[in-house]
């Protein structure tokens, strides 16, 4: 499954790949897709989910950032997309309890662990920039093991070229659009789903992006990429 292949906006013109906010963007659009996605396969594949879903679908976005980019492109989207959960809950600000996702602070920890995990030797600059506590980083290589063993057959189930992800983009001229439509010329490289997933693009009224069981799309939503932008910039 893997496709050792730059990020799209490294492949973009320079005044884009310049841009450190529209890179903190693209990253979080492409981690959210990636979740998107596991919860797209869990639907597909009938793949059975012990503990929460939520917590699933963030384990396949990050090993699918890990077996999808070269290395220093892998550690730079895994870099921003572990800084989008620190900016979402400042923005945030009280901790919903209740909600199916886990803490936008704890979601952090857990994606620097399992990337670290995946190649420890190669990321532990990236372990100690990000602050992973000692104690949890000796954990990580079995976390990112356990990860590969549960969802390494379903990926290998559908690995193979096909025409199954289909993009609709609505005709809107945006980062989002750009980004999906690579994205999903790039899966149909990578994987052939028993039925077809469709990724659409489209104003929801709201920043979000989900899955939709009932239709078996991938939503990500217009106002998603200045939802990111606004939490880039109140970080910084």
């Amino acid at each position: 499954m893997l496709r050792y292949v730059l990020p799209f906006l490294m492949l973009a013109g320079p005044a884009v790949a310049n841009d450190e906010r529209e890179a903190f963007v693209e990253a979080n659009l492409l981690g959210i897709f990636y979740h998107e996605l596991g919860h797209a396969l869990i639907d597909i594949l009938a793949l059975p989910v012990f503990g929460q879903e939520e917590d699933a679908a963030d384990v396949a976005s990050v090993l699918l950032i890990d077996g999808f980019y070269e290395e220093d492109a892998a550690q730079a989207l895994a870099y921003d997309t572990a800084f989008g959960f620190l900016a979402e809950a400042d923005f945030a600000g009280d901790v919903t309890y209740w909600d199916v996702h886990g803490p936008d602070e704890q979601r952090f920890y857990n994606t620097v662990c399992l990337f670290y995990g995946g190649n420890p030797d190669a990321r532990e600059d990236f372990a100690i920039d990000l602050g992973l506590p000692e104690e949890r980083a000796e954990t990580c290589p079995e976390e990112f093991q356990l990860a590969l063993d549960s969802w390494g057959p379903a990926f290998d189930e559908i690995t193979g070229r096909g025409n199954s992800i289909l993009f609709e983009d609505g005709g809107h001229n945006l980062l989002t659009t750009d980004v999906m439509a690579a994205e999903v010329a790039a899966l149909n490289d990578d994987f052939d789903l028993p039925v077809p997933l469709i990724v659409r693009v489209e104003a929801c009224g709201e920043a979000n992006a989900f899955y939709d069981l009932g239709t078996t799309e991938i939503i990500m939503c217009t106002e998603f990429e200045d939802h990111l932008r606004a939490l880039y910039d109140q970080f910084e």
